[in-house]
C-alpha cells in the first residue's frame, strides 16, 4: 500500500508541476487559456494572479517529491509527513475549487483525485 501511495503522490506531484507551467509559465497562450476558459483579456487581467498560484502549486509538488525522496532512503516518518501536508493541501484545494465552483467539479477532480489516494494508500500502509 505504501508504495502504491507513493506512485499516486508522484503523480499528484507531477500534475501539480504541469498546472504550475500553465499558470505561471503560459497562461495567456492559446492553449492555456482553453484549458481555463479564459479570453485573451481575461487571461492578460490574471496574468499575475495566476503567476502567484503557479508557484503555490509548484511548492505544493516540491514538498510532496521531497517526502517520497525522504520515504525511499528510509526516514518513514518525515517523508510521509511531508506527502501528507503537500498532498493534503492538494486535496484540500480540489475540495475549495468544488465547494466554491461547483460548475468545475471536473477540474477539481483531475486536481484532487491523486492526492486523495495517495493520502488514502499512504495512511492504509502505515496500520
Amino acid at each position: 500500500m505504501i508504495n502504491a501511495g507513493l506512485i499516486f503522490a508522484g503523480l499528484a506531484a507531477l500534475l501539480h508541476v504541469y498546472i504550475f507551467i500553465m499558470e505561471s509559465l503560459t497562461w495567456t497562450s492559446p492553449r492555456t487559456r482553453a484549458t481555463f476558459g479564459t479570453t485573451p483579456e481575461e487571461a492578460e487581467t490574471t496574468k499575475l494572479l495566476a503567476f502567484n498560484q503557479g508557484f503555490y502549486n509548484l511548492f505544493l509538488a516540491i514538498i510532496t517529491a521531497v517526502g517520497i525522496a525522504t520515504v525511499s532512503i528510509g526516514h518513514h516518518v518525515v517523508g510521509a509527513t511531508l506527502i501528507l501536508a503537500g498532498a493534503g493541501s492538494m486535496a484540500a484545494a480540489a475540495v475549495v475549487l468544488l465547494v466554491s465552483a461547483p460548475d468545475k467539479a471536473r477540474a477539481a477532480l483531475v486536481q484532487g483525485i491523486f492526492p486523495a489516494l495517495a493520502i488514502a494508500l499512504l495512511l492504509l500502509g502505515v496500520r
